[in-house]
Parts: structure tokens; sequence; C-alpha cells
């Protein structure tokens, strides 16, 4: 059975590896054998050094996830640096606080253009590849609470993470009979950048943990077993689901 979690000889692209849920995911990733495409603007050195204490190997594709041209050459870079591209994980993401009253056009579109259109066509380019090879594919999204809930003061962000669990579907829909599976993760509150501001918020705090269950903030770490899952042959006839990693947050 632990033969079908094995990622050995696969090569995994992790968009936003360089911190947080990112660098979770692609040491997890490495660490069940995958070597990683780490995609995004910054060189990940710390991400790098965790993989390579794994034994496998990161190669920094650099591109401009603000940009949609590009991103097939950054899945053609990652062929050529590492030999092949089995997984894709859609994880870079950013967001704006602000009360809907006040939300301004430039919030909307720099997390929309990252969070969704961003995702939409790194995986276009990664599916066009596993055509092509006739080889197959993993596409794992990073959904949110809020693609379930409405959240406050995040407009886009509730937007474009709804919108990243309807095109989980879609793509499932499409892509399922080419050998592809597209499914999604949806963290819970995890303590990321991303986070910081309501982590530093004491009432918002306490109403947050007042509702997890498992009575924490999630850790990068405890996205690894999810990951490593859907990237995997033991999630072969998986397409179109969404896996909560929450603490037991939608079930209160």
């Amino acid at each position: 059975m632990s033969d079908l979690f094995e990622l050995s000889g696969r090569v995994a692209l992790v968009t936003g590896a360089n911190t947080g849920l990112g660098q979770g995911i692609a040491l997890a990733l490495a660490q069940a054998g995958a070597d990683i495409a780490a995609i995004g603007r910054s060189a990940p050195d710390e991400t790098a050094a965790a993989v390579a204490g794994s034994g496998r190997r990161l190669r920094w594709i650099e591109a401009d996830l603000d940009r949609v041209d590009g991103l097939g050459a950054a899945v053609d870079a990652a062929v050529a640096q590492l030999g092949r591209a089995d997984i894709l994980v859609n994880n870079a993401g950013t967001i704006r606080r602000n009360a809907a009253l006040d939300f301004t056009e430039d919030d909307w579109d720099a997390v929309l253009g990252v969070n969704l259109k961003t995702a939409f066509f790194l995986a276009q380019a990664f599916a066009r590849h596993c055509v092509a090879t006739g080889q197959g594919g993993k596409i794992v999204n990073i959904a949110s609470m809020l693609s379930f809930q409405g959240g406050i003061r995040v407009a886009s962000y509730t937007a474009s993470k709804s919108g990243i669990l309807g095109l989980t579907r879609l793509l499932a829909n499409e892509w399922a009979a080419q050998g592809i599976n597209v499914n999604a993760i949806a963290p819970g509150y995890f303590a990321t950048a991303n986070t910081t501001a309501l982590r530093a918020d004491e009432q918002r705090n306490r109403d947050i943990l007042a509702r997890i269950p498992a009575a924490r903030w999630g850790e990068p770490a405890d996205l690894g077993g999810a990951a490593v899952f859907l990237c995997s042959r033991a999630a072969d006839y998986v397409h179109g689901a969404v896996l909560p990693v929450d603490g037991g947050w939608l079930a209160r």
C-alpha cells in the first residue's frame, strides 16, 4: 500500500514555494520522492536547502506570477532542467484587506490576477504538456475556507478562492479523460504571512481559535499528507474533489 504514495521519479511544479504553505507542500512532496521545480520571482534558498536535505533536487524557475505570458515557458524550463513534469501545485496567492465600500480596482485586480487568472493559465500550460506527452498528470489547486464562506474585508480573495473551487471542478470534468487529475486542498487557518494581521488581532485570534476543534492554528507541515495523497497513484480515481485541512473548522 505504501507504494501508492511513492513519488520517486516524479517532478512537481510548485508556485509560491519560498515560504509558508508552498514551502511545506514542496518539502512533503520531496520527502515522498519528487524533485521540485519552484516557480516564482524569488530564489527559494531555504526551501532548496530543505529539499536537498531530503535527498531530492530543487530548481528555481524564475517567473512573474502577476503575468500570464511566460507561464508556458516556465513549464518548458522545468522539463528542460528536471527532465519531466508530472505534478502542478497552484499555491501562489496574495490577499488585500479593506472594507467592501472602500475596496479599490487595484485591490481587486491584483488578487484575482495571481490567485485565479495565473492559476488557470499555468494549469492550462501544464495540461497541454501532459496531453502532448500522453503521460497524464496531477494538478492540486489551493482553495480556502473562503471557497465556502464569505469572510469579511477580503472581497477579492473570497472571489478568487470561490473561483478556484469552481475552476477545479470544471477542469476535472474536461481533463479527467486525458488522465489528468484536478483536485484542491482547502487549508483552514494557518500560521503564515497572509494571516499575520489576524493573529496579531487579539479578538479575531481568540474568535478563530474558539471555532477550531483542534484548538490551534495550522502549520505548513500539516498540509503535507493531503498534498502527497492527491499527487500520488493513491488518488488516481479522485477527480474534482476538495479536501479541507482545517482542524475541523467546517465541521463546527
